[in-house]
């Protein structure tokens, strides 16, 4: 390695560390390792501009946007409202359930906007019928966590996969004649989440809920009103099929989600005076937005960038070339395997967007085909990030939510009571459909 790789390496690891240590704000690492990758000479401050995918960025700015609008329609309060009466007094076909709604949800909304939306129903549920929230919400983080993939919407990885390969919407249902990430994480999904039934149906066996005394409560009443819930569903849902037929059109998944947001904006602003509920204006909404998370996944970008740049990208590459040429199922296993427990103590969106471009310049200088492992690291990754707060985001918000709604410390035993079953059930789950679909096919 010549300096300036070491210096880019010793810079992106030292920035990595801090983001997971929280020394120091994850934010100001982040954008600190850039101010020094350009102070080293690594790339200019204006190539680090160019670096970053702003299609990516664009993206999650619009849908979270069109998401903010989607939550205030009452239409997850609405569903929750349903499957609570549908339980009929079982708390583990009600937690189950909602989990699993919400890992649904997550494949087009952000996961921690998705926990936000569904702890309120969770902690309505707790307080009602007297039983500790903490593991159902945890769940609920968990089960968001788990589909963010499953999908191109979902989660910063998918987006990442598409900055790096160009696959499109329509890849995460097929690609190349066969079932791709929304089948086989569906597989894993129902297999998870039904035996996570199981154990809840014997940890709250002795507890019934009295849904008889909601009989006069209608699901519909959680609508405050009708006409903006059509409405920001139906933008939220033409913003999705034009983006799913994004090839038609010639556009940018990001300018396309622009305009999905830019037209709920200027619907809600122009005829606010003909709604009952008080709508926010543009000030509240953009408030509202993550912005720390925006700069961070900016500072992502520019960071593996900077790996690139100085050629790092390209030594990780040659350094696995041979293990993934003497065997692709033996290389496929190996990084999924060591990519899960890596994303379970790590910030998995940095891991993920290095590894894709490492994959990516092995494939240009082998001429194998990618895809296999592109996958792999894409499914192990997700599900690996469920074992942590650190490795997850949404969980970190579920387990501050649970702990404040029951007023005590949960124990770290407690905490891996309920990661470590749920990664390592999801993972089998997924690894035995990943390799009989997109690993053993390719083997040569």
């Amino acid at each position: 390695m010549d300096f300036m790789q070491i210096a880019a390496s010793v810079i992106f690891l030292a920035s990595i560390i801090l983001v997971i240590t929280g020394w120091i704000d994850s934010v100001i690492a982040a954008l600190a390792g850039i101010v020094f990758m350009i102070f080293f000479g690594i790339y200019s401050d204006i190539d680090a501009f160019k670096i970053v995918d702003w299609n990516v960025i664009a993206i999650l700015l619009s849908i979270w946007i069109i998401s903010g609008y989607f939550g205030k329609s009452g239409v997850p309060d609405f569903m929750a409202a349903i499957i609570l009466k549908m339980s009929k007094g079982n708390v583990a076909v009600f937690v189950t359930v909602l989990g699993m709604l919400a890992g649904f949800v997550s494949m087009l909304i952000d996961n921690v906007v998705v926990v936000l939306m569904f702890a309120p129903v969770v902690f309505h549920a707790c307080r009602r019928f007297n039983f500790p929230a903490f593991a159902p919400v945890m769940f609920v983080g968990l089960c968001a966590n788990f589909m963010g993939t499953a999908m191109l919407l979902g989660d910063l990885p998918p987006q990442m996969l598409h900055s790096v390969s160009g696959i499109e919407f329509s890849g995460f249902l097929w690609y190349l004649g066969r079932p791709s990430s929304f089948f086989i994480l569906c597989i894993s999904y129902i297999v998870t989440c039904g035996s996570f039934y199981w154990l809840f149906s014997r940890k709250y066996k002795d507890i019934r809920m009295d849904v008889a005394s909601m009989s006069a409560e209608k699901p519909l009443d959680h609508i405050k009103d009708k006409p903006f819930a059509i409405i920001s569903c139906s933008i939220f849902v033409l913003t999705i099929i034009a983006m799913a037929f994004r090839p038609v059109f010639g556009y940018t998944l990001g300018f396309i989600a622009m305009w999905g947001a830019i037209a709920i904006i200027l619907v809600f602003e122009l005829f606010k005076d003909k709604f009952t509920i008080e709508i926010p204006n543009v000030e509240q909404v953009l408030a509202e937005l993550d912005w720390r998370a925006i700069f961070f996944y900016v500072s992502l970008f520019a960071l593996v960038g900077g790996l690139e740049h100085a050629g790092v990208i390209k030594l990780v590459s040659n350094a696995i070339t041979p293990l993934i040429q003497k065997s692709l199922v033996v290389g496929a296993s190996a990084l999924y395997w060591v990519t899960a427990p890596i994303v379970g103590i790590v910030e998995h969106d940095a891991y993920i967007l290095t590894m894709l471009y490492v994959i990516r310049d092995l494939a240009k200088e082998t001429g194998m085909n990618p895809w296999p492992l592109y996958w792999m690291l894409l499914w192990a990754g997700t599900l690996g990030s469920n074992l942590t707060v650190a490795g997850a985001p949404a969980l970190f918000v579920a387990k501050s939510m649970g702990e404040k709604e029951d007023q005590r410390k949960v124990s770290l035993k407690e905490f891996l009571g309920i990661t470590v079953p749920y990664v390592i059930i999801s993972l089998i789950f997924c690894y035995i459909p990943a390799m009989l679909v997109w690993v053993i096919p390719f083997q040569k």
